[in-house]
């Protein structure tokens, strides 16, 4: 059973930095793809960004290419989204996923495997 727990939300002002970790156990995350996605209030899960296991190759959406990072350790089995130049409507529910279940990645049915997110809210 893979378990993923995220850490590192919070409140924050438009322009400020957070870096949000996801806590892998059950599968190693150099193995697998992950990926970080967000909910917000009355809105649909997005995709933000992934990272590929094999290659470590990363992909991000338009929204926050340009200002966010995702990256792993794997000696701590953790995967991180480093978010710069934060605006008020990157505000959501961040979570961490894994498990590739063989639909695209840039979907929530394309993984199994869920944390149980993070709030980030930004402030203007």
């Amino acid at each position: 059973q893979v378990q993923l727990v995220e850490s590192g939300g919070g409140l924050v002002q438009a322009g400020d930095s957070l870096r949000l970790s996801c806590a892998a156990s059950g599968r190693t995350v150099s193995s697998t793809a992950m990926a970080w996605f967000r909910q917000a209030a009355g809105k649909e899960r997005e995709f933000v960004a992934r990272i590929s296991g094999s290659s470590g190759g990363t992909y991000y959406s338009e929204s926050v290419k340009g200002r966010w990072t995702i990256s792993r350790d794997n000696d701590k089995n953790t995967i991180y989204l480093q978010m710069n130049s934060l605006k008020p409507e990157d505000t959501a529910i961040y979570y961490c996923a894994a498990g590739w279940t063989g639909a695209s990645m840039s979907v929530p049915r394309g993984y199994a495997y869920w944390g149980q997110g993070t709030q980030v809210t930004v402030s203007s």
